[in-house]
């Protein structure tokens, strides 16, 4: 069903369907696992992505892990699929427990360099851009601090 709609009406449904997902985490409190990916440039920046629903933060690309999906193998999906990009080798920064919207979430972060230009997908990511370490995008959600101080400690 995906990509059946036009992107501005699946934009629409996205920003219902994440309030609506919201609230059901809330209540049914489900473990959920989750993939980062901290995607540098050949000049070392990082890329962000804003979304077209949820709060208005720059945020690392991330997604979903489906059933018996191993995270690396998410973690390439997801980059595919939200930003066109195909990850080369990729290194595992850190793995965290914390809380999503009162939902228990496993989520595991990943580094990885890319040389194509990513493509947003115009539904889900409407903006992509590569920042340089020391001139973040703002604002920045807490989530998305705490896994680039993982990125910067394992880093040196």
């Amino acid at each position: 069903m995906r990509h059946l709609l036009p992107k501005p009406v699946e934009r629409v449904a996205l920003k219902v369907a994440y309030r609506l997902r919201k609230h059901w985490r809330q209540i049914a409190r489900p473990q959920l696992h989750a993939i980062t990916v901290i995607i540098r440039d050949p000049a070392g920046r990082v890329l962000f992505i804003r979304h077209s629903y949820g709060p208005a933060n720059w945020t690392l690309p991330s997604g979903g892990i489906a059933r018996k999906e191993a995270p690396e193998d998410a973690a390439r999906r997801e980059m595919h699929e939200e930003l066109g990009v195909s990850l080369g080798e990729m290194t595992a920064v850190d793995t965290f427990e914390e809380t999503v919207s009162g939902a228990p979430q496993t989520a595991h972060v990943f580094t990885a360099a890319i040389e194509d230009e990513p493509q947003p997908d115009g539904r889900e990511v409407i903006a992509a851009q590569f920042f340089a370490l020391d001139q973040l995008p703002d604002p920045l959600s807490v989530l998305t601090r705490r896994r680039l101080d993982a990125y910067l400690r394992m880093a040196g």
